[in-house]
Parts: structure tokens; sequence; C-alpha cells
């Protein structure tokens, strides 16, 4: 089995982040191993991550809550092996509501567990790391999303987009909204073509700038990913121009809500933490009239918490600030 390792740690030798990609990768389907079955999984997700975030915010879009379940961690990484001293990382660890704050992982601040804190009752694990190790994990990075399999008591999934489409489709005998749909045929060439830069540049983009440990690296995935906002500004201008509020179209799909995902946390989280400070989301009136939008959406809305979202970031690396101080502004309104 890989050493437990965090984003922070997946670096090239020119101090470029790498991430890798997801360990697991089964999909659900009729007549799989993984049947479509009510009851049967249960999602884990924290709450700050925009890729779980997403995923969160898909199962709430097709009306997914009765027949998949979810919990919820807390946004400050502790230690998930405190008595081992070889073993030093980091994670995601589930907590009740009111239970004690916790600090950082170097003693600093007090960060209050809340009331959208959702406890693993499933497996009773303490932590995300828990989950990996009772699946048999052999990447070393313990991550959310997590889509477990009950039955099996193993993770099905732990990549966004896979569970994104799974949520889309394999699931809609039981969900309250079978003919809401994220993945559409007609529109996914254009979804697909924008994904090309999206998610390199802005979606993972703003990880490259805030994990590069090179002045280099940092400085090509910032102009990379200021190059591709005005890109998007312009792109939205013209379908705006055309009564058209979505990158692609007329109702939310899988393109935007990552996009969304990624621009809602930039002006409160990334252009301090992660350096993406040439321009605020704020600064583009099309982007921002485009996250608006996003939000304007309930189930969107459901699954954004700004309150996660920066305590998350600015408590879960020490090495990137030491004291777990979390600046005041959440950026613009929302609505």
């Amino acid at each position: 089995m890989a050493k437990a390792h965090t984003a922070l740690d997946e670096m090239d030798a020119e101090g470029k982040f790498k991430r890798t990609e997801a360990g697991f990768r089964n999909t659900i389907k009729a007549g799989g191993r993984f049947k479509p079955e009510a009851g049967r999984y249960h999602l884990y997700v924290a709450l700050a991550c925009p890729w779980a975030a997403g995923t969160l915010a898909a199962l709430k879009y097709k009306g997914l809550e009765g027949a998949i379940g979810y919990s919820v961690v807390h946004p400050t990484w502790n230690p998930t092996k405190p008595d081992d001293s070889e073993d030093a990382h980091t994670g995601w660890h589930f907590k009740n509501p009111g239970d004690e704050p916790l600090t950082n992982a170097l003693g600093h601040g007090s960060f209050d567990c809340d009331d959208a804190l959702i406890p693993d009752t499933i497996n009773g694990a303490k932590t995300v790391r828990d989950l990996y190790e009772l699946a048999n994990d052999q990447t070393g990075k313990y991550t959310t999303p997590i889509l477990w399999c009950k039955k099996e008591k193993t993770i099905v999934s732990n990549e966004s987009l896979d569970i994104l489409k799974i949520f889309d489709s394999a699931f809609d005998e039981f969900a309250q909204h079978p003919k809401r749909k994220l993945f559409k045929d007609d529109e996914m060439k254009e979804a697909e073509e924008l994904n090309e830069y999206i998610y390199p540049t802005v979606n993972n983009g703003v990880y490259r700038c805030g994990f590069a440990k090179t002045q280099k690296a940092y400085e090509e995935a910032h102009t990379q990913l200021f190059a591709s906002l005005e890109r998007l500004e312009s792109h939205l201008e013209e379908k705006n121009a055309n009564r058209i509020p979505f990158l692609t179209g007329q109702d939310l799909t899988w393109i935007d809500l990552r996009l969304y995902m990624t621009l809602v946390r930039f002006d409160p989280v990334y252009i301090t933490y992660f350096k993406t400070s040439q321009k605020r989301i704020a600064d583009f009136p099309h982007l921002l009239k485009f996250v608006r939008k996003c939000y304007s959406i309930p189930e969107i809305k459901a699954s954004t918490n700004i309150k996660h979202i920066k305590m998350h970031y600015f408590t879960a690396h020490p090495s990137l600030n030491t004291y777990g101080i979390i600046p005041v502004s959440n950026g613009p309104a929302l609505e």
C-alpha cells in the first residue's frame, strides 16, 4: 500500500502540482456488480471540497435523498493516526454537531462543530481514512467524495465526475426529478470542448497556483488560469446576449456545476490562499452573473457552505497558514 499522503505531496521535480487519479472507478448499473438499489449506497462528502460538494448538489438536484444517504465531515484536517509518531498524515474527521471545537494540526485556533456536520452512522468511522482502509485502499490518498456500498462494505467510486454520471441516470426510478439531466446528449460536444480547458486551467488550475513550490510553476498556472477566465467571460457574454444563462444551454449541466464549485470559492479563498490575485470573480460581470444564477437553484444553494469552505482551506494546511487565521470576507453577495 502506498504511503498516506495528501494533495500537498503531489509535486513533480519542477515544483508543479500533479493531481493523482482516483483509485476507485466502479459504476452502478442494472445487471452489474453494483446494482441501482434504494438504501444500498451512502455518499461521504466535505462541503468545503468543490468535487465533493458537486456530487452532493447532484444528489439533491435529482431528488435522491430518499434513496441515498450522506455524511458530512468537519472541514479542519487533523492527524488520522495520532498515536503513531511515524505517521504524519492529516485528513478529514467525522464529528457530531456540538462536539468540542477542533484546532488545526499544530494546535492553533478553535473551529466549531456546527449543525452542518453529519457523522458516519453506516460504518462508525472516525475518519475518512478509516473508510479507505476498510475498503482495502492501495493508493494512500484519502479524499472525498466517496460513494460507498453498504452491502459489500467497500468504495464504489471516489471520482467525482463518475459519481455525477451515476446520479444523473442510474437511480432515475428512485429520483424525485428523473427528467432533470446534467448530461445532455445534444450539449455534450460543447461541454466536453469547454472542459478541455476548464478542468486543467480553472478547476485544477487554482490548485496548481496554490500548491506550486516554485515561482515558475506558479506563474505558469496563474497565467493559464486568468487566460481561461477571460475566455469564459467572453463565452458567457455571448451566451447571455442570446438569452442563454448557462455555459451550453438553458438548464444547469455538469460543466456548469463543476465551474460554479470553483468560482464560488474564488473570491472568499483562492485570491488570498492560492494567490490567484490578478482579478476577482467580482471583476468579471458575466462570471459573477453565472455564479449567482447557479446559486439561485435551491439544491445548489443547499450544497454551498461558505463557512465550511473558508474554514477548511485556511485551517487544513499549516504549512500554508500556520495559525489558522480565517479572513473575514465571504466574497461577493450570491443573491
